[in-house]
């Protein structure tokens, strides 16, 4: 499993790092607009090839694999010229800007019988699948609270006048695709779609969201979402059933700890080993590339463009629009 990357940003650093942990898997090669953008990176992780041009790097025999972690309006069309050359995808979150971005990656995907993964951390985590083995101990569910909040040093930069990547519509930014999807994975993995979809949010006058609440009305409960990036907060997931709850310490995009709460007993749980959350969900993703598993893969992507409705869904609501959305 021969990779090459696209962006040059801390994410890529931290998927670097996890990949040197995965037997069989290695970085071949970066691409970056410019050579010295991606040097420094590139000699960290002992990566001898710098690509200036995409063209060359997709025709490149050598990779098996593209890891896309440029801008999120980028997410689409990097992901698309990769499997046009026949190479797999793994792809940051958001897996897209819009639904229709994500049925066209979809149906190249299937025609060429390539592999696309998005890399989102949560639903391939430990202490998720304990959170899946424990959740029917709470009875009928009534409510699940999520909150992940990360003050950005960028909302400064936005306050001073500039438009970083994170808050630009151009760039589809904002808190919900960049923070709250955590949330919507974490509980879109466990209930599936919900009836309904509400995003109240805070936004900036050019339009992005800045933080909000996304509220997912299911037939027995409600889900609450909150993602901030302009204010700072104890992250967290409750789930609260008339049994008991759930409580998820640091919030869904890490479930570094998960205690269990029933009546007087409370049952504490953590199998997680690796501080490098991306560890997790790339040994997922070589063990389904080893085995040639597509009906796992595709599992997966159903479950990311399911993400993707309920985000396009929140957006509409909140009348949020990207660029991407006139193409």
């Amino acid at each position: 499993m021969k990779i090459g990357t696209i962006g040059t940003g801390s994410i890529v650093d931290l998927f670097l790092t996890a990949l040197k942990d995965i037997d069989g898997a290695e970085c071949v090669a970066m691409y970056s607009r410019k050579e010295e953008t991606a040097r420094p990176l590139a000699e960290k992780h002992k990566i001898t090839t710098i690509y200036t041009d995409l063209a060359n790097m997709l025709a490149d025999p050598a990779i098996d694999f593209i890891y896309v972690a440029s801008p999120n309006s980028f997410h689409f069309s990097h992901t698309y010229q990769a499997l046009q050359n026949g190479k797999h995808v793994i792809c940051e979150k958001p897996f897209t800007s819009t639904v229709r971005e994500s049925e066209r990656v979809m149906e190249l995907a299937r025609k060429k019988q390539l592999m696309v993964f998005e890399a989102i951390t949560t639903i391939h985590l430990p202490n998720y699948q304990l959170i899946k083995e424990q959740i029917g101990k709470l009875g009928q569910l009534k409510l699940i609270q999520c909150n992940y909040s990360q003050y950005s040093s960028r909302y400064d930069l936005l306050k001073a006048g500039e438009t970083p990547n994170v808050f630009n519509p151009q760039f589809s930014g904002g808190a919900l695709a960049d923070i709250n999807i955590y949330n919507l994975h974490f509980v879109l993995h466990l209930f599936g779609a919900p009836e309904s979809v509400a995003y109240t949010a805070n936004k900036h006058p050019n339009g992005i969201d800045t933080s909000g609440v996304v509220v997912l009305k299911y037939r027995d409960f409600v889900a609450e979402c909150v993602g901030a990036k302009d204010t700072r907060s104890k992250n967290f997931v409750l789930i609260q059933g008339e049994k008991g709850y759930i409580h998820v310490e640091n919030g869904a995009n890490g479930c570094r700890n998960v205690s269990v709460h029933l009546q007087d007993q409370v049952i504490d749980l953590n199998e997680q080993t690796s501080s490098n959350l991306m560890y997790y969900e790339l040994l997922a993703f070589k063990d389904i590339y080893d085995k040639q598993q597509y009906n796992r893969c595709e599992e997966l992507l159903k479950h990311s463009y399911s993400v993707m409705q309920v985000f396009e869904k929140a957006r509409q609501s909140a009348n949020i629009v990207f660029a991407a959305d006139q193409q």
